[in-house]
Order: C-alpha cells, then structure tokens, then sequence
C-alpha cells in the first residue's frame, strides 16, 4: 500500500459513485484512502433521491485531523455543493503547498440532478482553481465553467485550453458525452501543451461512477509519485476496464466493476 490520498467528496448509497466509487478505485490501485465526506445522498442507479448536507466546520474537521496524524500525498476533490464548503476545503488545501490535488468539478449527477448549488460555481473558480494542479470536466462541466457550449470535438481543444487558463495548471477535458464509436479525451498539460486520448467507445449503460474513479485512479498515481502523464494513462486503463467489467446491477445507469484486475492482459 502506497499513497495516502484525501478524498474530499459526498457519499453515495448506491455505492457505485462518490466517496464509495473513490475508496474502491484507490484501494484497487495500491492507495491508502481518506475521506471528508461533504454531503450525503440518498442515491441509486436512477438517480439522487435526496441530499443532506454536512456542515463545512465538519468538513474541515476531517480534513484536519487525518491531515495532521495521517499526512496526505495527494488531495482529491468531487461533489462539493455550496461556497461555505468551498471555501473551507480551499483553506485547508492551500495549507499543504506541493501536495497534488485533483478538482473534479462534479455539478450534475449521472441522472441528471444538479449537485452544485449556482453560487458555488463562482467559488469553484475563485477559490479551487487556482489549487488545482488537474481540472478534470465532463462537457456539461465545461459548458457551466466556460460559460458557453461546448457541443463538437473540434471545441474541445479550446475549451482545454481556456479552462487552463481561468487557474488549474492542467485540465483533462472529457468527451464522452459526445455522439459516435470514438470517445476522445483532451489533455493540457503545465506547459500548455495538448495532447488527445482516443479509444473506442464501450457501448454500455454501466457508467455511473466514471468521473468519480478517473479521477481518484489519477489522484492515486499522483500519490505514489508518477507523473501526471503516466497517472492519466493508468486511470484511463483502469477505468476502461472497470467498465467493461461492470456487474450489470440496478435499473438504470449501474456501477462499473472497480475490483477489475489491472494487470491482466
């Protein structure tokens, strides 16, 4: 085990996207997984039935004592709904400079329920964004960061590199929210440079948790030291395997397998 990674996240009973989705794919990856949950959810393959919300002085509380007795190697960052929140998980972060960390602007769930209240966007970008050594949005998540749509694959590079630009150091930009075979990723890294990652598409409705486990899967690479590149292609790896694995549980867009074996061929 190597890797103590800080998930800062809301919980899902479902268990197959959140903090639950976070703890499995770090463990599944060699890491040592914390957690501050944010908000927890009544929640299922259908959708977020309801929401209960976590007081921010809470949420620094767990951040502070695993901070402090445990220690972290990378941070890592999913639903957090209000600015108060916000807020508080960015003073904390900004505590431990040199410590990578992960923003997943998660905003909607894969059901469609908003999970990122309006005013918390505009904290999102103030306060998170400039932490962030990694942004990684869906499309939807862009369109709300960038402020305008982002509907074709030749958008995406753009947007990639004006999402750097509003703080993050680097942004994956993902694209599986566009039509066709072909799912393509956007990658800028610190140096502005941009690179795509391409693969075939797995057509399946097991998807639930996919945001969640990409970007834990490369908080943990982090973690243990490799470099953001290699950390993108591992999780990558991994979650397309963990998809294709997927259980086939529940009666709307299921959990992916995050117990797949990664070193088989």
């Amino acid at each position: 085990m190597r890797g103590r990674i800080l998930v800062i996240a809301g919980s899902d009973s479902g268990g197959g996207a959140g903090i639950q989705a976070d703890i499995k794919t770090i463990t599944a990856l060699g890491g040592f997984a914390m957690t501050a949950i944010t908000a927890l959810t009544a929640q299922d393959t259908r959708g977020v039935h309801d929401v209960l919300a976590v007081p921010p002085a809470f949420v620094t509380a767990q951040m502070r004592c695993v901070m402090e007795d445990i220690g972290v190697d990378s941070f890592k960052s999913g639903m957090l709904d209000r600015s108060e929140v916000i807020d508080a998980v960015a003073d904390m972060i900004a505590t431990r400079p040199g410590v990578p960390y992960v923003l997943d602007p998660v905003m909607v769930a894969k059901g469609g329920a908003s999970l990122l209240q309006q005013e918390a966007v505009r904290s999102l970008k103030a306060r998170l964004l400039p932490l962030a050594d990694l942004l990684t949005p869906n499309l939807p998540e862009a369109e709300v960061l960038l402020d305008r749509p982002v509907r074709e694959s030749g958008d995406m590079r753009q947007a990639a590199l004006d999402l750097r630009d509003m703080g993050a150091r680097a942004v994956l930009l993902k694209g599986g929210h566009l039509p066709g075979d072909e799912l393509v990723d956007v990658f800028v890294d610190r140096q502005g440079r941009v690179e795509t990652f391409a693969s075939t598409r797995l057509h399946t409705v097991h998807t639930h948790g996919t945001g969640c486990t990409l970007a834990s899967a490369i908080a943990t690479g982090l973690g243990q030291g490799m470099d953001l590149h290699a950390a993108i292609v591992r999780a990558r790896d991994y979650l397309r395997r963990a998809i294709a694995a997927a259980p086939g549980y529940g009666h709307g867009a299921g959990p992916i397998n995050h117990g797949v074996d990664i070193t088989a061929s």
